[in-house]
């Protein structure tokens, strides 16, 4: 664990503000859970809290299925990282954070097809082999929780010789799988 050399009190509600620094740097919005862990030392620990990290095992078989039948790439993202891989290396992309031009495709809450093979949208920071093909937020309860995206090469094939409209249906019916399984 790194120290920050901030310090905070608590207020006589039981509060404690977190600094906005740290906030912009791990990426915690207004409205975001935490999970709260304490160890024996006494320490008290802050999480951001997924509750699609919890389908993270439904997730994988539901991209290796997809990969397999269909010959699509997928990654599946929780608000800012990767819980689910296939048909790309996964030591590449598991718990990679999200680029900030996916989390602003996620942001609009709708489905996002690349148009022409020039445009190139990044997956996670740092950048990736791969680009962004389709993508579709995963939305529970009125609230973005993540997204499903097919992902390829930039220069490849997209969609493993899908049809771009198959392929959108796909990704928007795991989309919306996932979301109906957190809610249940």
């Amino acid at each position: 664990m790194k120290a920050t050399g901030i310090v905070r009190r608590i207020d006589d509600l039981g509060r404690v503000v977190i600094p906005k620094e740290i906030r912009r740097t791990m990426r915690i919005r207004e409205g975001d859970p935490l999970e709260i862990y304490t160890d024996r030392e006494g320490e008290v620990i802050f999480k951001k809290y997924s509750p699609i990290g919890e389908l993270a095992g439904f997730a994988t078989e539901y991209a290796e299925t997809l990969h397999k039948i269909c010959g699509i790439s997928v990654l599946i993202f929780d608000r800012d990282a990767v819980i689910a891989v296939a048909g790309v290396p996964k030591r590449e992309y598991l718990d990679k954070k999200m680029s900030e031009e996916l989390e602003a495709i996620v942001e609009r809450r709708q489905l996002y097809v690349r148009r022409t093979r020039e445009e190139r949208i990044e997956l996670t920071d740092g950048g990736s082999a791969h680009v962004l093909n389709c993508g579709m937020p995963i939305i529970t309860e009125g609230d973005v929780v993540g997204c499903v995206c097919s992902v390829t090469v930039p220069d490849g094939e997209e969609g493993g010789g899908l049809s771009p409209d198959s392929e959108a249906k796909l990704i928007q019916t795991a989309a919306g799988f996932l979301s109906k399984q957190m809610e249940s």
